[in-house]
């Protein structure tokens, strides 16, 4: 057998000087083929920066486009049919109230009892549950049903949000788009994270918002090179969403600051108030997320109809999105008692829902909670200071914050997102406050971690990964191959092993690539055998030599889960192919190892 030559021998290396030689020795095919390996080799790399930025302004035009589409979905069909706004469920007959949702969810929940219940989980935990377990390999099957689920949920009624499954609709076009471009598998948690960075700028029109909100909720990290690409992919989400929408402010500009010292007991109160609410909520989706686990989904689903129905015969405002209930909120238009009962129904109702396993969003509603609850304390306030209490839609815009950063446990994202709904620099410091203190009150006082991490430990699927599993991930086994290797057949003439070792290969690759030698060894053995030995057959499993078994890995794959399948398999090197079929390098678990320690 002759000696076979490796893909480095037939593509000229990454660092030819110019396109010339290239475009002279190779077909446009094979051109093609080298720029896509040198893009998926640097993509390899921790500090692929470049790469991963032009990759992360394409996530943020997917995303935002597939948000445009979400929207349109939603706010068409009810702009034509509910009167005034596509939010206003209040107008409807109140017979429509109990029947529309309930109706609803029945027929979501008998749709998707004929589809895999793999393809169930939705909306952000979800996301952080690929990010932590699936190396961010998200499937299509479960995009699919967070598009046309979570838009037949807002369709009919159910007290959710927008949101959540903007959100796993973003981190899905991410995901699906290195998958589809067969990249390393370390960008696609990158590329996750600028899809919901896009989708949230593009679904609230707050683009700082939806950077903070991924790196601090989805992605759980900061680095300044993670940064960059995600807030690219966050400006072309919000820049196709100004294209549809317009620059549209969510809920109308808030001028209004703190009157005054004296209000710092009414801010603490508010604090201690939403942390109150943020820890009921997350017991109370906890508590029906545990009663749902193999229940069947069709009688889940009737059953979170029926108790939004009930519910919203009396509060209609829970129905929807809610944020026409916030802007009436925000005037000052809702009585104590009245936004006392909607909190207990929203609260109820929508922890139901999504923890039956609903695919709707959590923010939308936490929003609304703690906007009511705001504006409870707001007439609180009026009620004791009528005079120098400041006004209520101050305290509304501070619940809303403090209420989603306590429940998520995201207060640096919840600030964000309070500053550019409103457009309000004068919030920052009174919002700073009460945010800490429902944060802590309800991690502290309450003993509740945030609602995703809860939710995912009771469906058995959260884990904190360790250092060394966090690294190895940042890089694609790609980056650590050995590609200084010769193919060749086990048994080889004196001429032939002399030819084999004319470029010095590190590894000789042989028996249909199940086994290795170092180049040296081979080299080691020819010297000591000298002409005495030149009419001998060599056969490369009885040399004198350190000898590998090896195993084929994805070639997309990570560090880690290369050194777990070199483990799993009791061997000690693997190798990737190209698309050809040739074998494109070596990697050692020694190299892994040695990587992690440097």
């Amino acid at each position: 057998m002759p000696v076979a030559d490796t893909p480095n021998d037939n593509i000229p290396p990454i660092s030819t000087s110019s396109a010339a030689p290239i475009a002279g020795k190779l077909s446009l095919a094979q051109r093609l083929e080298y720029w896509r390996e040198t893009f998926r080799d640097r993509l390899a790399d921790v500090d692929s920066l470049p790469q991963l930025t032009l990759l992360g302004l394409l996530t943020g035009i997917l995303a935002g486009l597939i948000i445009i589409a979400f929207r349109l979905l939603i706010e068409v069909p009810l702009g034509y049919w509910l009167p005034d706004s596509f939010e206003n469920f209040e107008a409807l007959d109140p017979s429509l109230h109990f029947y529309l949702p309930l109706i609803g969810a029945c027929l979501i929940g008998i749709v998707l009892q004929f589809i895999d219940k793999r393809h169930h989980s939705t909306g952000v935990g979800h996301v952080i549950d690929r990010l932590q377990n699936h190396q961010g390999r998200m499937p299509v099957g479960n995009f699919a049903v967070q598009f046309f689920g979570g838009a037949a949920c807002l369709l009919t009624g159910q007290s959710v949000g927008r949101e959540g499954p903007a959100v796993h609709m973003g981190a899905g076009a991410g995901s699906l788009l290195g998958q589809w471009m067969k990249l390393p598998t370390n960008s696609l948690r990158p590329l996750a994270g600028c899809g919901v960075a896009a989708a949230i700028a593009a679904c609230f029109n707050t683009p700082m918002a939806g950077v903070i909100f991924a790196m601090e909720v989805v992605v759980m990290e900061y680095s300044i090179a993670g940064f960059i690409p995600v807030i690219l992919a966050a400006v072309a989400g919000t820049t196709l969403s100004h294209l549809v929408f317009g620059n549209v402010i969510n809920f109308a500009p808030l001028t209004a600051e703190m009157g005054g010292l004296l209000e710092m007991p009414l801010i603490l109160l508010a604090g201690f108030f939403i942390a109150l609410l943020a820890a009921l909520y997350i017991r109370s989706q906890a508590f029906w997320c545990r009663i749902a686990l193999n229940r069947p989904i069709a009688l889940r689903f009737a059953f979170a109809g029926l108790v939004t129905g009930c519910a919203a015969y009396y509060f209609p405002q829970i129905l929807g999105i809610g944020y026409d209930t916030i802007e009436r909120t925000l005037a000052g238009q809702q009585g104590f008692w009245l936004l006392l009962g909607i909190i207990i129904a929203k609260l109820f109702v929508t922890s139901a829902v999504l923890g039956v396993g609903m695919p709707g969003g959590v923010i939308g509603p936490l929003l609304f909670l703690g906007a009511c609850a705001g504006g409870a304390i707001g007439v609180l306030a009026h009620n004791l200071m009528p005079a120098s209490a400041s006004p209520i839609g101050f305290y509304v815009v501070l619940g809303m914050g403090a209420m989603m950063g306590a429940t998520l446990n995201a207060p640096l994202a919840s600030m964000m997102a309070i500053i550019e709904l409103t457009y309000n620099p004068g919030i920052i410091f009174p919002s700073m406050l009460v945010v800490i203190i429902a944060c802590l009150t309800t991690r502290w006082a309450f003993r509740c971690n945030g609602l995703f991490e809860t939710l995912l430990k009771i469906q058995g699927k959260f884990r904190t990964p360790e250092i060394a599993e966090q690294l190895l991930n940042k890089t694609g086994t790609r980056q650590l191959l050995d590609r200084h290797i010769k193919i060749c057949a086990r048994t080889l003439s004196y001429a032939e092993a002399n030819t084999l070792l004319a470029n010095r290969p590190h590894w000789l690759v042989f028996d249909d690539n199940k086994h290795i030698i170092p180049g040296q060894d081979l080299a080691a053995f020819l010297a000591q055998q000298g002409e005495a030995g030149a009419s001998d057959t060599i056969n490369l499993l009885e040399i004198p030599a350190r000898r590998l078994d090896i195993i084929p890995l994805a070639d997309d794959s990570t560090l880690f889960e290369a050194l777990q399948a070199l483990e799993a398999a009791k061997v000690e090197a693997g190798y990737i192919t190209t698309s050809q079929a040739q074998v494109a390098g070596i990697i050692t678990r020694d190299k892994i190892n040695n990587y992690y320690r440097i």
